[in-house]
């Protein structure tokens, strides 16, 4: 279920590059509220500014996936390097890594977005920043443990009395073991991601308008939310959606890993 959803996901961000029934950022204030299935035109209706929402859903999943994915991605690398360098190195390094990693982590996420959205600015590149700070922890904090995890595995003993650098121990040895884990990691990621990207958008601090963004989308139904609730469902159904497929992804995946190394 978890792989069909995400690829539903894939397909409609795929679908925003090759075709959109109507521009999403098109105003026509003679149509506006226009309500779902009232004109063959507008499938699921027309918001506030007479704006396709349908048409606003799909490219709203190329902001979102895109800003999610380099996000996650940047974190990941991120916070890879510096648990690799904490298990590694060892010594005061490794604690000054670690509990500024434990730091991090004290901060509630949403707080800790809010903060760097204020360093960097609005807009995708802050949404990047915020999200790609967030991730650091869980992934620092999964390469530190298995890599001391790993110290006593025979071949990597063998390793080491061979005397090989620290670097190419890393790479030859330690990043075979931590790939399909950091794979798992990264698409439960996606879901969190998601979730914090809508956030930032909700409050205004995210992709800003007159681009498409569910995020934003909710803000901007929250205000005829009584008169008109169609406007919410669409993207609400697309962010649980999303981020549903992408947990229960990372899940199966996590299954799977399970099922091979017993």
């Amino acid at each position: 279920m978890g792989g069909g959803l995400t690829v539903l996901v894939a397909a409609l961000c795929l679908l925003s590059f090759i075709y959109m029934p109507h521009n999403p950022n098109e105003m026509n204030l003679g149509l506006r509220f226009v309500g779902p299935g009232q004109n063959p035109a507008f499938l699921l209706g027309t918001d506030n500014f007479g704006r396709d929402i349908l048409s606003r859903i799909i490219y709203g999943s190329r902001s979102v996936l895109l800003v999610c994915f380099v996000a996650v991605a940047l974190g990941s690398l991120a916070g890879s390097l510096l648990g690799a360098i904490a298990a590694i190195a060892k010594g005061p390094l490794s604690a000054v890594i670690m509990r500024s990693i434990d730091g991090l982590m004290a901060f509630p996420g949403i707080l800790l977005a809010m903060m760097m959205v204020a360093a960097v600015g609005k807009g995708q590149e802050g949404a990047v920043a915020a999200i790609g700070v967030f991730m650091i922890p869980p992934f620092a904090r999964l390469v530190y443990s298995l890599i001391l995890d790993s110290e006593n595995l025979l071949f990597i003993k063998a390793a080491k009395s061979y005397g090989i650098s620290r670097r190419r121990l890393l790479a030859k040895h330690y990043l075979p073991l931590l790939l399909p884990r950091l794979i798992t990691q990264f698409t439960a990621c996606i879901g969190a991601a998601i979730m914090i990207e809508t956030s930032l958008s909700f409050l205004g601090l995210g992709i800003q308008p007159p681009n498409a963004s569910w995020g934003l989308m909710l803000n901007e139904a929250r205000q005829n939310f009584l008169q008109y609730p169609y406007l919410a469902v669409g993207p609400g159904v697309a962010i649980a959606l999303s981020v549903l497929g992408f947990n229960l992804l990372g899940d199966g995946l996590n299954d799977l890993l399970i099922r091979r190394r017993s």
